[in-house]
């Protein structure tokens, strides 16, 4: 719209009469006007090509070809077709709601609107009975493809909502299968409307017995009601179709994280560890949870983060031992232990780091003990990592947990002297991208290019003494990279930084 305003401005500024002017004017008047008219037709012309903006599109995405090179992968390990449906937008029904798409389908199109659909066909086989990897060029972006592909076989196709402008004027533009430039935005040679995939499905019935889609199982932080939804669907439209499960394979494939997700991931983390910051400065006893977390996500919005990767944590004294506590309504109290778990999302990708403060700047001397088993835990954990260990809980000498609770339970005792092992409730982390608890095996060997929380803790109820410190971490080749590194985890750094704040605090 402003575009369009500014050149609106230069016709309406345009003389419409003779000056007199001076000659030394006159020329000067005439350099401004000239200079005027090429910056105004510049702006015009900026805002005549500039592509049309697309509502629900992320910021920032991974080019097509990373998408189309993740489809071909796909394809080359089925026997038969692979339908899968984005999420319809009617998912959540909160007004605050801001439509995120279903991470599978995410990942395997970069497409973030409601209501598409995707079948991938099997790979071509050459001669010798190997798959070929690819499929369409235009899958990869080639620009001589046209969205009316009059190819007999397409090797995939996106479907997507026909093109509303009565409810563009509330929702903003959308990508449509008719816009002249869908080849190009989705990297797909063909795009159809969403109501002729049934169709379409109805003929694979006729040559493949079965196909492949996400089938539902019962998760934390749902979707199986969605993954049902499309099972129901395809036995409705094909019911002699036997469906078959692709989740794992789709899980294999993003377990190891490309360049362009590890810039996300880094961009999320960097955010993250910017408000970990803030909120040490800002620490202090009479301020509520709420106000801590607040400060944080306002951290991340202004750094670029569309969202949170997960409700903000921040549990003081009786709150800290909670694992996913997110009511904020507490008071912080002079000699409060406070666990601070917030993570910024960027570009879809999720960060996950905590950090354990005392309220008022300086531990107490058994908060400060906990606080040193848990970062020696942390510490002798990630000193394991390497392609090959584990997260396993019953592994073995692999496993980097089996570490960090032997260190656990070998230092320190309760009230009741008793080893803390037993407070040590949860694992040693979990995979980070698209979601927060990304696809990853706790038991499966580690692999260059995961990336991993490292996150020990320990919780005593009887004494309102929680302590987790968890960072992000890069499988290597040959070790691992600490993607967090630049946050304190040393407590004296941490009640330096809050001291140095409390310095320059004005009470209000």
């Amino acid at each position: 719209m402003s575009r369009q305003a500014s050149g609106h401005t230069q016709d309406s500024c345009a003389p419409r009469g003779v000056l007199v002017l001076s000659p030394g004017r006159e020329r000067k008047s005439a350099s401004w006007f000239l200079l005027f008219t090429a910056i105004a037709g510049l702006i015009l012309a900026v805002a005549l090509t500039a592509p049309p903006l697309h509502a629900q599109q992320r910021r920032e995405r991974e080019p097509n070809i990373i998408y189309a090179e993740r489809r071909a992968q796909l394809a080359a390990q089925a026997d038969g077709p692979i339908i899968l449906w984005g999420f319809t937008g009617r998912e959540e029904v909160s007004e605050a709601n801001v439509f995120a798409q279903e991470e599978n389908f995410y990942y395997l199109t970069g497409h973030n609107e409601e209501g598409a659909g995707l079948i991938i066909f099997p790979a071509a086989k050459h001669d010798n009975g190997s798959p070929t990897v690819g499929g369409s060029p235009a899958a990869a972006g080639s620009s001589n493809a046209t969205h009316n592909d009059a190819s007999p076989s397409p090797r995939e196709i996106l479907f997507l909502p026909a093109k509303d402008p009565a409810k563009e004027k509330w929702n903003g533009v959308r990508l449509s299968p008719t816009d002249p430039d869908i080849v190009a935005r989705t990297g797909f040679a063909t795009v159809k409307p969403f109501p002729e995939m049934r169709a379409e499905v109805e003929k694979l019935a006729k040559n493949f017995p079965a196909v492949y889609t996400i089938l539902p199982y019962e998760k934390e932080l749902g979707g199986y009601p969605h993954e049902k939804a499309v099972v129901d669907w395809l036995q409705i439209a094909a019911p002699q179709l036997k469906v078959k499960d692709i989740r794992q394979n789709i899980y294999a494939l993003r377990e190891i994280k490309s360049p362009g997700e590890l810039a996300f991931l880094q961009k999320a983390i960097e955010l993250s560890l910017d408000a970990q910051l803030e909120a040490m400065k800002m620490m202090r006893p009479g301020l509520y949870e709420y106000q801590i977390a607040a400060k944080m996500v306002e951290v991340h919005a202004m750094g670029g983060s569309e969202a949170e990767g997960y409700a903000p944590i921040v549990g003081a004294g009786p709150n800290s031992v909670v694992l996913h506590y997110d009511k904020l309504s507490r008071k912080i109290e002079d000699g409060d232990i406070v666990v601070l778990d917030v993570g910024a999302q960027y570009s879809g990708y999720s960060a996950d780091i905590t950090r354990t403060l005392p309220a008022n700047g300086k531990f107490t001397a058994r908060q400060r003990e906990i606080y040193d088993i848990v970062l020696g835990a942390q510490n002798a954990a990630m000193a394991m990592l390497k392609p090959g260990a584990d997260l396993c809980k019953k592994g073995g000498h692999h496993s980097a947990y089996n570490v960090s609770y032997d260190y656990i339970n070998s230092h320190g005792k309760d009230l009741h002297g008793k080893s803390l092992g037993q407070y040590y409730i949860h694992g040693l982390g979990h995979d980070i991208g698209l979601d927060v608890h990304d696809p990853g095996e706790y038991c499966e060997p580690l692999k260059p290019g995961m990336v991993v929380t490292m996150e020990p803790g320990i919780y005593i109820p009887e004494e309102n003494l929680g302590v987790r410190i968890e960072d992000d971490v890069l499988i290597t080749a040959d070790g691992y990279k600490l993607l967090s590194e630049r946050l304190p985890r040393d407590p004296d750094q941490i009640e330096k930084i809050m001291a140095d704040a409390a310095k320059n605090h004005t009470p209000n």
